[in-house]
């Protein structure tokens, strides 16, 4: 699949190898490259898997690999943890809300 000149897309790019890796960091982070993900407008046609220039919403240009074409949003904040309703209400009491 090809991206346009001008696309939303998500790159990447290894920022440190394994052997780069930090001799404080825990040993299953050491054993994989640290990635950065990137996404901004195709600076020109590119196709997936294959190296491109992107512009971001700040003006920075990167450079990577190209991973999606118009990219969507799917995080979330994990599952409900009740302790944190505790909390709350807690916290509430404490400011008599």
């Amino acid at each position: 699949m090809q991206g346009k000149k001008g696309q939303w897309v998500q790159i990447h790019n290894i920022v440190l190898e394994p052997s780069e890796r930090a001799p404080q960091v825990p040993d299953d982070t050491k054993r994989t490259p640290l990635i950065m993900w990137v996404k901004g407008y195709l600076a020109a046609d590119a196709e997936i898997g294959g190296e491109c220039e992107v512009t971001t919403l700040t003006g920075r240009t990167v450079k990577g690999v190209l991973d999606e074409i118009e990219p969507s949003y799917s995080h979330d904040y994990g599952k409900y943890v009740p302790e944190l309703g505790i909390i709350r209400d807690q916290v509430r009491s404490m400011l008599g809300v």
